[in-house]
């Protein structure tokens, strides 16, 4: 069999999801590193799965000059894992990045057979992607990544504990650009609030509330809402009733490009979640010299945010977020300090460049080490069970039990020879 060797410039292939109004940190993360790679020399191409149809991401890579080939997600699981091994043995990487995608991961079996590496990557730490590791990292042999990316140190250390000899562990952070400082703007405290319009982890309409309850009893403070997502009917509600005639303003999604031009107006920002990875919209934040006012949270929240010293930790959605914006709209020797503080944390450590260039020693590396071979792919696409934290994103061909299908077969052989037996006779109750 014939292997193409790494020689010359090294092809990897990434793949995402994306949907309509897409605003979620692994976008904006893909959106910036990819092209980073292409400008340091690598040759970089993207499989995207779209629900319902393509949204910023695909058409914003294209427009950087990453190709890109797309696909909605129509069918089942099986299905998509047969466009993306045609596509793989199409573009013949070196690296293949599955990143979170459910099915790009399973189709990752064949792939790493034809000796084309394949890399998961590790964006936060709830449920999802500790079903990502127990499937792929601790799971069958066969189904083993070659490696896992995590964004932070802690999600790092979870990897290196759960994932088998198949499989090795490395700590990229995702990385922002860091942009001119610029002097702050004298008037009004302004704070704000960047990312999902979400219930579920960002505790959207606690946002919100806390918001307007701050602008309500602290006064020449604003409060800002960037963002979109499936909850934004409920902070529009909130603005409606409990900040009617406030300065609490939504001002929707801005794209990557251009939200750090937002933020440099901006003097604090919130992130309330209950769980996060290493936010990318805090980081941006960070960068531009906004001070983060966050929840206490493990992951990659603690390596960003130190109390007193790069931000300031609350206890609570309520009193101590009110509390905390008092304090740094009066006390602008220490709002000053935790500003210089945050931008150097994030232009020494969680830079864009820092960031192209971990992925670019970690592409090279494996790039030594593949063979790629002819891609073969099977007639029939066999997958692991359906792991429950994964089954959102897993539809599956309807699977026929085993004693169900020879029952089957038994009942229309007797048929043939005894007329009038009735298919019900043979029919597994699972069935009916």
């Amino acid at each position: 069999m014939s292997t193409d060797q790494p020689t010359g410039t090294i092809r990897a292939t990434f793949a995402v999801y994306d949907w309509p109004n897409n605003v979620c940190g692994p976008a904006s993360w893909a959106e910036r590193l990819l092209p980073g790679l292409q400008e340091h020399g690598l040759e970089v191409s993207c499989l995207a799965l779209c629900w319902g149809e393509s949204g910023p991401l695909v058409s914003n890579l294209r427009r950087a000059g990453v190709p890109v080939s797309d696909t909605i997600c129509v069918g089942t699981s099986e299905d998509r894992v047969r466009w993306i091994l045609g596509e793989v043995g199409r573009l013949k990487p070196h690296v293949f990045v599955p990143n979170l995608v459910v099915p790009a991961m399973y189709a990752s079996r064949w792939i790493r057979e034809s000796g084309i590496s394949t890399v998961g990557v590790l964006h936060s730490d709830d449920p999802f992607y500790q079903g990502v590791l127990d499937v792929f990292g601790a799971g069958k042999r066969h189904d083993a990544l070659s490696a896992f990316a995590s964004v932070s140190e802690e999600l790092h250390r979870q990897a290196q504990r759960r994932i088998s000899r198949e499989s090795e562990s490395i700590c990229i952070p995702c990385g922002v650009p860091i942009p001119p400082e610029m002097p702050k703007r004298s008037g009004d405290f302004q704070f704000g609030y960047v990312g999902r319009l979400s219930e579920v982890q960002k505790r959207i309409s606690d946002v919100t509330r806390v918001m307007c309850r701050t602008v309500r009893e602290v006064e020449s403070t604003s409060g800002y809402i960037f963002g979109d997502g499936p909850d934004r009917k409920n902070v529009e509600h909130i603005l409606a009733s409990e900040g009617a005639g406030l300065p609490v303003s939504l001002i929707g999604r801005v794209g990557p490009d251009e939200i750090q031009s937002h933020l440099q107006q901006m003097d604090a920002i919130l992130l309330l979640s209950d769980y996060e990875g290493l936010p990318i919209a805090l980081m941006e934040a960070m960068a531009c010299g906004v001070v983060p006012v966050v929840c206490s949270m493990k992951s990659g929240i603690p390596e960003l945010v130190r109390h007193g010293e790069t931000g300031w930790i609350v206890n609570d959605r309520g009193e101590s977020v009110v509390e905390a914006i008092r304090t740094l709209r009066d006390d602008k020797s220490l709002r000053t300090r935790l500003s210089r503080n945050a931008r150097e944390l994030i232009r020494h450590k969680f830079s864009h460049d820092v960031s192209v260039e971990g992925w670019e020693r970690l592409l090279l590396r494996l790039a030594s080490r593949s063979r790629v071979g002819r891609l073969q792919i099977p007639s029939k696409v066999t997958l692991p069970p359906v792991h429950p934290a994964l089954a959102a994103e897993d539809q599956r061909e309807r699977q026929v039990p085993l004693h169900s299908a020879l029952l089957r077969a038994l009942g229309d052989t007797v048929r043939r020879v005894l007329p009038g037996v009735r298919k019900s006779d043979f029919t597994s109750t699972n069935e009916q």
